[in-house]
């Protein structure tokens, strides 16, 4: 499946129940795709475990930022192993809190969704997560997106 190029996203959720003010968490993924226009519905595959499928279970609420070819970095950091804490790694990433969902939507992506998980489906190793798409945005329509193809992040040229 490493040659079936994809889109890269940052999800993003606002855990409340962490600490006073709660913490806010993201993930890479290429694994995202539109499902249905009417009703607006997206779908993201997350590992089983993961620290965004155990917090997708628990808040319906998150968000999507399609990452641009310049926000490879952002990519980078948010799917490292052993990473830091999410709060450290949104530091210097400039980003809005959403409206609706309260997830952190990053300035400068192609298009941000904010989403309502609808369906919850386990298969194998992975929970696929259907959600409904509250509120979109386009902060910017520069750059081309940002790819993954055979293990690297590449750009379309």
């Amino acid at each position: 499946m490493s040659r079936l190029a994809a889109g890269v996203v940052l999800v993003t959720a606002h855990d409340p129940d962490d600490g006073p003010r709660g913490e806010d968490v993201g993930m890479t993924a290429t694994a995202f795709m539109s499902v249905s226009l009417d009703p607006p519905l997206v779908l993201v595959s997350l590992r089983n475990g993961s620290r965004m499928d155990d917090l997708l279970a628990e808040q319906p609420l998150w968000g999507v930022s399609v990452l641009s070819e310049s926000q490879r970095h952002i990519a980078g950091r948010f799917a490292m192993k052993g990473r830091v804490s999410d709060r450290l790694l949104f530091e210097d990433i400039p980003y809005t809190r959403g409206e609706v969902s309260g997830s952190l939507l990053v300035r400068g992506a192609l298009t941000t969704l904010e989403c309502r998980t609808e369906q919850r489906v386990e298969t194998g190793d992975h929970t696929l997560v259907i959600g409904r798409v509250l509120a979109a945005g386009l902060p910017s329509g520069d750059g081309g997106p940002l790819v993954h193809f055979r293990g690297r992040y590449r750009q379309l040229s």
